[in-house]
C-alpha cells in the first residue's frame, strides 16, 4: 500500500482526501498548525504529521497543495529529505515541470504537475497532468488514480497548461457570474432569486451535458434553439451586439496572462 502525503490542508487538499479510498491508500499530512492539523486529520479519517519534512520521509508520494507563494520556502525546507525513490507532485498553479526540479535542487526527482479544480469539491474535478522524465508509467498511472477519484484527467503537453488553467481551473467562477446573471434577470421580470438561481443552475448543468452527449457542436445546438424570428435568436443576437464571445475569450486571455506572471 502506498503512502500519499499531503503538505497543506486547505479546499482543494481537503476535496481530494475526501474522495480518496482510505482503504487503499496510507493518508498523511502536514500544515503550519500541528494541533489543527491534528483536527482535521480525525475529521478526514487520516494521520496528521508534525513536520513537512516528516511526512516526505513517510511518503512515496507528496502533494503540495499550498498557494504557489509560499511553494518555494516549502520546497527549500523539503529538498534536503526527497530522494529519487520519492514522487513530487504540485497543484501550485504557475510552476512548471522545471521550476520545480529547480526549487527541489536535485537533478533526479520524479515530478508531477496536476492542475485540479474547484469541483473536486462533489467529486467532479477537470484536472490536467504532465509528467518529467524521472517519473516511472507504474507511479503516472497511480497519480492519475489519485485525481480519477475526484473527476476527470486529461494528459496535455506543458505548454498548454496556462490555458487548462483558465478553461477549467479559473472559468467555474465566470460561469457561476452567468449564471447569477441569468438569475438576476429572472428576478427582475417576477422570480425569486432562490427559485431562479436553481432553474439556471439546472439549465447549465443540463446544456453542459447536451454537449457532452451529443457531439455537436455548441453552435450547432444554438441554432437548434433558434428558430427563425423567434425570442432565442433576438437574445443571441443582443449577446453578439454586446460583445459576448469577444468579452468571454478576453476574459481567458487575461486569465492566462495572470498565471504566467505568477512563476
Amino acid at each position: 500500500m502506498k503512502t500519499i502525503g499531503f503538505i497543506g490542508v486547505g479546499k482543494m487538499a481537503t476535496a481530494i482526501i475526501s474522495g480518496l479510498d482510505k482503504q487503499k491508500f496510507d493518508i498523511l499530512i502536514s500544515g503550519r498548525d500541528f494541533e489543527k492539523t491534528k483536527g482535521e486529520a480525525s475529521e478526514l479519517s487520516v494521520t496528521a504529521v508534525n513536520a513537512h519534512k516528516e511526512l516526505v520521509e513517510k511518503s512515496d508520494v507528496i502533494v503540495l497543495a499550498i498557494k504557489p507563494q509560499v511553494l518555494p520556502t516549502i520546497l527549500s525546507e523539503i529538498a534536503p529529505v526527497l530522494t529519487p525513490e520519492k514522487t513530487l507532485l504540485s497543484i501550485a498553479a504557475g510552476f512548471t515541470l522545471s521550476d520545480l526540479k529547480h526549487l527541489t535542487k536535485a537533478e533526479s526527482i520524479p515530478i508531477i504537475r496536476v492542475m485540479p479544480n474547484i469541483n473536486a469539491q462533489i467529486q467532479k474535478s477537470t484536472s490536467a497532468i504532465v509528467r518529467n522524465e524521472y517519473v516511472t508509467d507504474d507511479i503516472y498511472e497511480f497519480a492519475k488514480t489519485i485525481f480519477a477519484s475526484v473527476g476527470t484527467v486529461h494528459e496535455i503537453a506543458e505548454k498548454d497548461f496556462s490555458a487548462f488553467t483558465a478553461l477549467a481551473g479559473s472559468s467555474p467562477a465566470y460561469i457561476y457570474m452567468f449564471i447569477d446573471a441569468l438569475a438576476r434577470a429572472g428576478v427582475l421580470h417576477g422570480i425569486p432569486k432562490a427559485t431562479a438561481t436553481k432553474i439556471v443552475a439546472e439549465t447549465v448543468a443540463a446544456s453542459a451535458d447536451m454537449v457532452l452527449t451529443s457531439d455537436e457542436n455548441p453552435w450547432s445546438l444554438v441554432d437548434k434553439v433558434s428558430s427563425p424570428g423567434g425570442t432565442t435568436v433576438a437574445g443571441v443576437v443582443s449577446l453578439e451586439q454586446n460583445r459576448f464571445v469577444g468579452t468571454v475569450i478576453d476574459a481567458i486571455t487575461a486569465t492566462i496572462d495572470k498565471e504566467k506572471k505568477l512563476s
